[in-house]
């Protein structure tokens, strides 16, 4: 093996009070990834491009070193699960969501506050399923957490609007209300298409807001999953870089999607279910056979193959939710468990490592930015100390560094 490439997921942001006005990154105690750091180079990425605002699926495709405009997510998102698709079958990523009622169209929250059990989503959708009636046939997929995969069957069109516009091509907005579906061309089968994912989303609606377990939710004051929010509309795979010398450890759709249309061996595991409401516990499980998962396939593989793409993604969801003390926690224990292993693997294999972000998810903002984020390449340099953090990162030798360039400027693609 050559070089390990470990992304932690939303991992920039910015100082807070909660954090003596530091960044979790600086506040967090990292000895492993400290010893990591004195021992490599420190630059600072642009995921996309500055002033550009990514989020997961745009940062990803561009730091493997491919330009487009739109990676139709939805078609990663698939490819990323047992679902069997063919030309024309029109994807989408999907968020269970809480809206007040479908007249005033308020949305409480786009993921019904992290509280959706394993239970409850697969019983939700497939009351979907079977419920819901459409000219077109459909499978709807609930794949973790608040999560899904709306997949329309048959000779659609892309060329349409997300309903869930946060993020829209690089530009971050605070939606407050449910928009439908528009085409974004004159074509027929666009309207076409628009005018049957609205109908879907009236009806899942319907479907869930009368649905038992959404009733026993309000009960309890949970929000109810009783909306369906869509993006990153596909009907045909992306065309990526391919990348048959490197193995993936990932366990979100995206990621694995991501992974098997790059041409890469993906090596996953199932993710713990979330079976009450406290989602962070469910975090902390996950992030814990995530760092275990990943340094037992680098063990296993670093033999054969030239390079491993780590994904953590739990580092990303404190940012979303305002929770830097946690975000901090969760950098510590990657640090005691993955950058324990490979503080002491990587020098006696003469293994490169980078570390580095899909992008910035501030705390206090909660939500992606145009933040760049630090960059380390640890090429067992002559030890200086310092620590990884955005501050010093900025500072760093390699100095800027745009995503689609970050592979060859730090030679992982020879």
């Amino acid at each position: 093996m050559k070089g390990i490439l470990v992304i932690l997921d939303g991992l920039g942001d910015l100082p807070n009070k909660l954090l003596n006005d530091r960044t979790p990154l600086e506040a967090a105690h990292m000895p492993n990834l400290d010893f990591l750091t004195a021992r490599g180079k420190m630059g600072y990425m642009y995921p996309v491009r500055p002033d550009f605002i990514p989020e997961a699926d745009e940062s990803l495709v561009s730091i493997f070193g491919n330009n487009l405009i739109s990676s139709t997510r939805g078609q990663l998102e698939a490819s990323g699960t047992d679902l069997k698709l063919t030309r024309g079958d029109l994807a989408t990523r999907a968020n269970f969501a809480a809206i007040d009622s479908l007249k005033s169209g308020n949305i409480l929250d786009r993921r019904v506050g992290r509280t959706l059990t394993t239970r409850e989503s697969e019983a939700l959708a497939k009351a979907i399923n079977t419920k819901v009636r459409l000219s077109t046939k459909f499978t709807f997929l609930p794949t973790i957490q608040h999560r899904g995969i709306l997949v329309l069957r048959g000779g659609l069109s892309d060329s349409i609007t997300n309903n869930d516009s946060a993020y829209n091509q690089g530009v971050f907005q605070e939606i407050s209300k449910i928009r439908l579906c528009k085409p974004t061309d004159e074509d027929e089968n666009s309207q076409y298409t628009a005018n049957i994912v609205n109908e879907f989303l009236e009806k899942a609606h319907e479907v869930l807001n009368e649905h038992p377990i959404n009733k026993e939710r309000t009960s309890k004051g949970l929000l109810p999953a009783n909306y369906i929010l869509l993006r990153g509309a596909g009907v045909a795979p992306p065309q990526l870089k391919k990348y048959p010398k490197w193995f993936s450890v990932s366990y979100m759709p995206l990621e694995m999607g991501f992974s098997n249309l790059s041409g890469m061996e993906v090596h996953s595991f199932g993710y713990p279910e979330l079976e009450d409401i406290d989602s962070y516990a469910n975090l902390y499980e996950g992030l814990k056979r995530a760092c275990d998962f990943s340094i037992k396939m680098i063990q296993k593989h670093h033999k054969r193959l030239d390079y491993a793409y780590v994904h953590i993604n739990e580092t990303d969801i404190p940012g979303h939710d305002n929770k830097p003390i946690e975000k901090k926690l969760m950098l510590e224990y990657i640090d005691s468990t993955l950058f324990d292993f490979l503080r002491k693997f990587a020098p006696s294999n003469n293994i490169k490592i980078i570390v580095t972000s899909n992008n910035s998810t501030p705390c206090k903002l909660k939500n992606h930015t145009a933040d760049p984020v630090p960059v380390l390449l640890y090429d067992d340099s002559m030890p200086e100390e310092r620590h990884f953090s955005e501050k010093e990162a900025r500072n760093g030798i390699l100095g800027k560094i745009i995503g689609k360039d970050l592979l060859n400027k730090l030679g992982f693609n020879k």
